[in-house]
């Protein structure tokens, strides 16, 4: 892919509120769209009142997670993760714009440009990317007995998978890998969610 096509645009343009960034590839679908099931099922995911929105102030969020904020994206590492969130058995959106401060024009290597729950990784070096920093830039926490403002007990569990795999130990610890899909699933066991251990990239990412 041409590198001019994978860069942002820091003169960004500001249209009714949305950020129209020239990113990398074409992810620009609606988090409805996205295949949420194991094998890529066309089902769609019930909607969550579960609304955990971008931070207002991306850069201190992203300063949280131990990351700098780039005037471009980065071209040294280029990879994307695909991440669902379900609690209580639906599924949450994971907002557009984390990691990116529209008003300083800046963007963290690790960010989201769509609600599809694709997460761009692209730094100017090589380095390793956590689940635990992603979620700080979207201000929802997650450890071993906490998502965002959920905890564990009283029949309330929390799992991870990555490719469909549980994962154990700290969430926050899991690595981001090109083409792994991530599913954090909160709720009773009685919440029915299917795990997916698969997400239906899109040609160019």
């Amino acid at each position: 892919m041409p590198k001019q096509t994978r860069r942002i645009a820091i003169g960004v343009a500001v249209l009714a509120g949305a950020v129209t960034l020239a990113a990398c590839g074409s992810d620009k679908k609606d988090a409805t769209d996205s295949p949420s099931t194991a094998g890529g099922s066309d089902n769609k995911p019930v909607a969550s009142s579960v609304n955990w929105p971008a931070p207002s102030d991306a850069s201190a969020q992203v300063k949280a997670a131990g990351l700098p904020m780039l005037g471009q994206e980065g071209q040294v590492l280029h990879i994307h993760s695909h991440l669902d969130v379900f609690v209580n058995g639906k599924a949450v959106t994971v907002p557009a714009e984390i990691g990116i401060d529209v008003t300083k024009q800046q963007i963290s290597p690790l960010h989201t440009h769509d609600t599809s729950g694709v997460v761009h990784i692209e730094s100017p070096v090589q380095a390793d990317f956590t689940l635990g920093q992603f979620m700080t830039e979207w201000n929802v926490p997650i450890g071993n007995d906490v998502l965002g403002t959920f905890k564990t007990g009283g029949g309330k569990e929390l799992h991870v998978y990555v490719n469909g795999k549980e994962q154990t130990g700290d969430p926050a610890k899991i690595k981001l890998g090109a083409h792994d899909e991530i599913a954090v699933i909160y709720g009773a066991p009685a919440d029915k969610v299917q795990v997916p251990s698969t997400y239906s990239w899109p040609e160019g990412l």
